[in-house]
């Protein structure tokens, strides 16, 4: 597909694989489900369907975490098109009791069981691979070997999993030392070792079955006419194939996430290491570009998750359990000098960049100036005489204090409440030091006791060092995403689209329009906040070059926004009354009587509606907002048909599945009209 020179007005639908069902398969959706759901798509002109990233995650549900960034997820595979299943099925009665006992423990349910299908699975594959001639014989076949030949990371990918399985799924970092820290020249020596062979070929022949399934359903999705847009997280899990075998790609001691915001006060710890940009451009960003090359055989277009990171990332210190002490990379540096020159000596940038903690804070807690003391001395250094302290060097981020055992000082209750007030202070500074001479405002700086200590003569100094701080930083994001995005985009001809929701970069827009990439508007959040009453941003206002749609992954749905947030559903109803069946000279009763209403299908049509009439390229919202065109598919609590809930961690969690088979999709004219009449009100295909 051309780049977006050639782009027409589309409706689209997001789905997560894992979601689709149908009458053979009430399981899991497979890589093969999206044949028959590309002739429903095709049925409701509907030409676009974006997929959740399909890598394999391990044991982890989340598609944001995944293992690789090559490796399918094995969970995607349909075992009874493989082609060794029939023999095995007819002629071994444990291997049919197993697959028939798997059949009927996981049929359909609201959410699906990850791990039990998971597990299942990857048994029911090794007993597979067994009756394989690869298996028996312990040499590729003649398919197999072209499919390595063409599919390199496969070698890196099979030793880790190989090692994943001997060391139980722990992560890397647990492994014996030899085994965690191999150069890829060893890797590759391990791979070509005829004793580990037979184990390393089981993972490639599933990971070739995964690719041919996969390709084949693309293949008959291409046929009726539809693209298929895929997901590519920026990050990668800490404990992934890449991350162990590139260990110069990635800054093991830095984890990414965000600063503090009004919602999250501590900001977010995301878990994942940031990029080494240095060591990626230094091999003319291969490592990226071959993952966009290898996606590119399923994806006529994708979306580039987090686009503000490839601008600047939020960098946390891996030693911190939360986001406070983190800074943006790369970054603009205050040096002493600067200081300097603003009056500050040495002692008054300890004060500021170096915490300092009171005595009284520890005793209060403890009712023993004695053993406030001895606990101090655990962590801090006695300034002279004072009854003040400073942290010691040894101590690198606020986990340590959560590692040490207070029970001999206080008890329980109090050591949870001391540890808590030294992880305070830890990030109660004005300046976060980042090496010798190397001095940034730490993001709640306004916060700290050093720096309400300061005069208004002296904030006013440091506020225009930090103002200027702010504009260097602007050029160096600029000038990083840009070289970035131009080598990626470039290297494919899928269209690129980035997820740069809450960006309050200046450069984005910029850098995103030059190189062709679609922004992502989320029609409630579309609103000028800063105004009275923040009203939604006219649909004509979108620009062209943009995805918008109704709901995402990571929030609630239409329906579940109608019922919990009626302040921006009253607006979002003002400012598109027309949709709702209001006139022009409509009563304050008339707005009152729709806001109240229990959401119906024939709301969920309205906002549709309206929605898709917006200036943006592509309007994708998900499967779940379009269904609730019919209420029989509505699941009985609103919340339940949410796919993620940031900031948790459960097995309800991207384990979203859709209440109708797609057997049954295709025959609901009445559902299909509906959506058809959204695709013609886009004006285009």
């Amino acid at each position: 597909m051309a780049k977006n020179h050639s782009l027409q007005k589309r409706l689209g639908v997001a789905v997560p694989l894992g979601a689709l069902y149908s009458k053979n398969n009430k399981i899991i959706g497979e890589f093969e489900d999206l044949i028959p759901f590309a002739q429903f798509c095709k049925k409701s002109n509907i030409s676009i369907i974006q997929l959740l990233p399909v890598n394999d995650s391990g044991t982890q549900s989340s598609p944001y975490s995944a293992l690789s960034a090559f490796a399918l997820h094995p969970i995607y595979i349909s075992i009874n098109k493989i082609e060794e299943f029939e023999h095995l099925y007819n002629s071994d009665k444990n291997f049919s009791k197993k697959y028939d006992d798997f059949t009927k423990k996981h049929k359909y349910c609201l959410r699906y069981d990850y791990q039990g299908i998971l597990n299942a699975k990857q048994d029911l594959l090794r007993d597979l691979y067994k009756s394989t001639s690869i298996y028996k014989e312990e040499k590729e076949s003649k398919e197999l070997s072209a499919w390595i030949k063409n599919n390199s990371w496969i070698k890196t990918y099979a030793v880790y999993k190989k090692f994943k399985w001997d060391y139980m799924q722990s992560s890397w970092k647990n492994w014996k030392k030899e085994d965690a820290f191999l150069p890829l020249e060893q890797i590759e020596k391990l791979w070509s070792d005829s004793s580990l062979k037979k184990e390393h070929l089981f993972y490639a022949w599933v990971q070739m079955i995964a690719d041919n399934q996969f390709l084949n359903a693309v293949k008959k999705v291409h046929a009726e006419g539809i693209l298929i847009k895929g997901d590519m997280p920026i990050l990668m899990n800490e404990d992934s194939c890449d991350a162990w075998a590139y260990p110069n790609f990635f800054n093991q001691d830095l984890r990414a996430g965000s600063p503090s915001d009004g919602d999250n006060p501590l900001g977010q710890n995301w878990g994942f290491p940031t990029y080494n940009w240095k060591k990626l451009k230094e091999n003319d960003y291969s490592w990226w570009k071959d993952r966009l090359i290898n996606s590119s055989k399923y994806y006529d277009a994708y979306r580039l998750d987090h686009i503000l990171g490839f601008f600047r990332i939020w960098a946390i210190p891996s030693a911190d359990v939360n986001a406070l002490n983190g800074h943006a990379e790369p970054c603009a540096f205050i040096k002493k000098d600067e200081l300097y020159k603003l009056g500050f000596d040495d002692d008054r940038i300890r004060w500021l960049s170096e915490p300092h903690i009171p005595t009284h804070f520890i005793e209060d807690i403890t009712w023993n100036h004695e053993n406030a003391h001895k606990i101090l001395k655990l962590f801090a250094n006695r300034i002279n005489d004072e009854e003040l302290w400073l942290f010691k060097k040894e101590i690198k981020g606020s986990s340590d204090f959560f590692n040490i055992d207070l029970s001999d000082f206080c008890t329980e209750e109090a050591s949870s409440k001391i540890k808590q007030i030294l992880c305070d202070f830890w990030s109660n500074r004005t300046l976060l030091s980042l090496g010798k001479n190397k001095f940034v405002p730490l993001w709640t700086f306004s916060k700290s006791t050093s720096w309400n200590s300061l005069n208004e003569v002296e904030k006013e100094k440091l506020l225009k060092l930090f103002e200027k701080n702010n504009l260097a930083n602007e050029k160096l994001w600029k000038k990083q995403a840009e070289e970035i995005l131009n080598a990626l985009t470039s290297s494919v001809k899928m269209v690129p689209c980035g997820e740069d929701l809450g960006v309050n970069i200046k450069s984005v827009p910029e850098v995103m329009k030059k190189n062709d990439i679609l922004s992502l508007k989320v029609v409630r959040w579309m609103r000028e906040w800063e105004k009275e009453n923040q009203p939604f941003i006219d649909f004509n206002e979108y620009d062209f070059l943009s995805v918008a749609t109704t709901s995402v992954h990571d929030s609630s749905t239409l329906r579940q926004w109608w019922q919990d947030e009626k302040q921006s559903v009253e607006q979002f109803v003002l400012q598109n009354y027309e949709s709702f069946g209001l006139e022009d000279d409509f009563e304050d009763e008339d707005l009152k009587q729709i806001i109240e209403r229990d959401f119906d299908e024939k709301l969920a049509e309205c906002i549709l509606f309206a929605s898709s009439a917006c200036n943006s390229v592509w309007f994708i919202p998900p499967l779940q907002d379009l269904l609730f065109m019919q209420k029989k598919y509505w699941h009985e609590k609103c919340e339940e048909e949410r796919i993620n809930v940031p900031g948790t961690v459960n097995e309800f969690n991207w384990t979203y599945r859709m209440p109708i088979s797609i057997d049954e999709l295709l025959k609901d004219n009445k559902l299909i009209e509906k959506i058809t009449a959204i695709s013609k009100n886009r004006g285009g295909n």
